[in-house]
């Protein structure tokens, strides 16, 4: 049984369901702006958004980490944007197994929203590359945890 919690408190179980991907291997940075991205959005809306993502035809608008990123097309009111596309592909996992998770609920699928995504950083996998003359290089593996709440409107 894993001792790890969700980051959120005081959600009623009736009308709620949870799901969380954990030490998966993307980057904690776009993790975040993806996050910040979905938040409020129904999950048809969050869904199809991340499908467009992967296709490269919308991007995601970046916030916090933007020193020299380019601009996207597409991306109004912000000034820098990008395609996440692993985040993407790991979130609509999350996303699948939550509705699996509201559907075991009883829940309305057509009326659910996030109200909680959030992103920690995880451990970081060390590993070191062999150089020339008895040194090395740092090889580092940055993993990211992944939890995502809706509720049901």
């Amino acid at each position: 049984m894993p001792d790890w919690g969700y980051s959120v408190t005081g959600l009623d179980p009736g009308k709620t369901a949870k799901a969380s991907g954990r030490d998966l291997r993307i980057s904690p940075k776009d993790s975040r702006e993806v996050c910040k991205t979905l938040k409020g959005m129904k999950i048809d809306d969050a869904k199809r958004l991340l499908n467009e993502v992967v296709e490269k035809k919308r991007p995601i608008p970046i916030t916090r980490y933007r020193k020299e990123v380019p601009h996207r097309h597409g991306v109004e009111g912000y000034a820098a944007g990008r395609y996440p596309i692993k985040v993407a592909k790991n979130l609509l996992k999350i996303l699948e197994s939550l509705e699996s998770n509201a559907t075991y609920k009883g829940l309305d699928l057509e009326r659910l929203r996030i109200i909680h995504i959030a992103s920690q950083r995880a451990r970081v996998l060390r590993k070191y590359i062999p150089r020339a003359h008895g040194r090395a290089t740092p090889y580092f593996n940055k993993l990211t945890h992944l939890e995502v709440v809706v509720e049901e409107v």
